[in-house]
C-alpha cells in the first residue's frame, strides 16, 4: 500500500517481501478495494532480520531475506497514505482495528473504544509530519524500507489494556502482552 515497484531503487534488497511489492496500478487497485470494502483490513506479519540476511552488500533480490520490519511504521504509512487519497481516520481505525480483531474473533474485547472492551489505545499526532531515521527506529535491526521517507502522523504513547507500555521512545519494562485466543 506504501509502495510500488517503479520507485524501488535497484539492488536495494531492504524492500524485498512476500508477496513482492507490485506496481503502482497494483497499488492503486489495492487502495480502490478498500475504498469500496472488498478488502476490509490493513495488517502486517512485521518480518525483519538481521542486516546481514538482507544482503544489501551484494544487492541480490534472489538470495535476500523476504521481509520488511515495518511495526513501528505502520500507523504513520497507512494514515500518510490514506489521506493522500482522500480517506480519513475512522476508515484506517476500521481497516486496522476493526476488521483485524473481528477476523481473530477477538472483537468482544479488542478492536475499538467502548465499555468493557481492553483500554488498547494509542496516542498520536496525526499531523505531526516526521522523516524516518531522523529518529530512533525501534526495531531490533533498523534496516527498513522506510528508512528516509517523510510520513505523517507520530505515535506519542501507547496503551495496552490500560497499561502504558510505550511513551516518547521509552517502553515498559516487562512485557505485558498475552497470547489472544478466540
Amino acid at each position: 500500500l506504501t509502495f510500488d515497484a517503479e520507485t524501488i531503487p535497484d539492488r536495494q534488497t531492504q524492500y524485498k517481501c512476500a508477496p513482492p511489492i507490485r506496481e503502482r496500478e497494483n497499488r492503486d487497485l489495492l487502495w480502490d478495494a478498500l475504498g469500496e470494502g472488498v478488502i476490509d483490513m490493513v495488517v502486517s506479519d512485521h518480518s525483519p532480520c538481521t542486516p546481514e540476511l538482507k544482503l544489501m552488500e551484494e544487492g541480490d533480490f534472489e538470495k535476500a531475506w523476504g521481509g520488511i520490519a515495518s511495526l513501528q511504521f505502520g500507523l504513520p504509512a497507512v494514515w500518510t497514505e490514506a489521506g493522500k487519497r482522500g480517506y480519513g481516520i475512522e476508515d484506517v481505525i476500521r481497516w486496522m482495528s476493526l476488521s483485524p480483531a473481528r477476523l481473530a474473533g477477538v472483537s468482544d474485547r479488542k478492536g475499538s473504544i467502548r465499555v468493557g472492551a481492553d483500554a488498547d489505545l494509542v496516542v498520536w499526532d496525526p499531523e505531526a509530519d516526521f522523516t524516518v531515521g531522523e529518529g530512533p527506529i525501534h526495531h531490533r535491526h533498523s534496516v527498513t524500507p522506510y528508512s528516509g521517507k517523510d510520513l505523517k502522523g507520530e505515535v506519542k504513547s501507547t496503551f495496552l489494556r490500560g497499561e502504558k507500555i510505550y511513551e516518547k521512545g521509552e517502553f515498559s519494562p516487562t512485557p505485558l502482552g498475552r497470547t489472544l485466543i478466540r
